[in-house]
């Protein structure tokens, strides 16, 4: 019988990803099993090195940041996305030493974002700049990046309250709140309801050589997202084992409808042109608009039952 090709998909330890720790669980117990591949998972601790590795070829797929898989595509990495991993899921939470009560508090602090590609850096600045605000060098706030995993040690060894806050993907945020530095400012789905963040982008090789595959993979993930949302407790056990955090952490983040949502998976060709066009005129993060048509594959997605 001829071997199975491996599939090698990368991922950070945050909410957003929790998906793979489902299928991933799946797989261990025996409810599922892949017949036209193996899956192989890769955890990275910041974003920089898994894009430079989905960049180098070093993976056949991530989940990844849309930002990041966007200027990929527009730097001509042959890559498509084949389903989103969540909607909403990121909190901004203040640093208690630096005594924040509201968004003008901010000024003149450093504000932490896990990347310039990201959502995040969409969300805080939309956030800011509709309260007046402005942005960069010299002016009220300038965004410093640090990789989500690092935040949490940060915000605790920041003992003048020099960073206001941050905004990351959970559970990075829970986890500050849980060891008593940080306080909840605001749930990023309150500043864009039900906004994207995170994809599946796979190399379009892969997809061309292995479409059963890449289906089989798409529908477990569809169903591991359904999965979690209509059983946030089972879900925090999984996912307390798979991101390498406390229990309580994951209940927090899971148990709060509406917080971090899976069962709405389908990319949206209308959500990932408002994320171009903010990113490469409002604050230009990204180098240029690209070819949706093109970057998004929603066929496995559709066949896959996503909403």
């Amino acid at each position: 019988m001829a071997q199975k090709p491996k599939i090698t998909i990368g991922y950070l330890k945050i909410t957003d990803h929790l998906i793979l720790g489902v299928t991933a669980d799946k797989l261990q117990k025996g409810i599922e099993s892949f017949k036209y591949f193996d899956l192989e998972l890769r955890p990275y601790t910041g974003w920089n090195p898994l894009a430079g590795d989905l960049r180098s070829g070093a993976l056949d797929g991530a989940c990844v940041l849309a930002p990041i898989a966007m200027e990929l595509f527009h730097a001509g990495k042959k890559i498509n996305v084949v389903m989103q991993t969540h909607k909403s899921g990121s909190i901004i939470v203040t640093n208690k030493r630096a005594n924040i009560e509201k968004l003008e508090d901010f000024k003149g602090k450093a504000v932490l974002i896990p990347h310039y590609l990201s959502v995040h850096h969409l969300l805080f600045d939309k956030l800011l700049r509709e309260s007046g605000m402005e942005i960069g060098a010299g002016k009220d706030i300038v965004f410093d990046v640090v990789a989500p995993s690092e935040i949490p040690e940060i915000i605790e060894w920041d003992e003048k309250g020099k960073v206001a806050g941050f905004i990351v993907a959970e559970p990075f945020g829970s986890q500050v709140i849980k060891s008593g530095y940080g306080q909840e400012f605001k749930l990023s789905k309150d500043i864009w309801p039900n906004h994207p963040c995170c994809v599946l982008a796979l190399k379009e090789e892969v997809i061309e050589k292995n479409p059963d595959g890449v289906l089989e993979l798409v529908s477990s993930l569809v169903k591991s997202g359904k999965f979690i949302d209509a059983n946030p407790g089972p879900a925090a056990e999984i996912g307390a084992t798979f991101l390498g955090q406390n229990l309580d952490v994951i209940q927090r983040v899971l148990s709060d409808k509406g917080r971090v949502t899976y069962n709405e998976l389908y990319p949206v060709m209308q959500d990932f042109e408002f994320i171009q066009t903010y990113m490469t005129q409002t604050i230009q993060a990204m180098s240029d608009k690209i070819d949706l048509h093109s970057f998004l594959d929603t066929q496995f997605a559709r066949e896959a039952g996503a909403n």
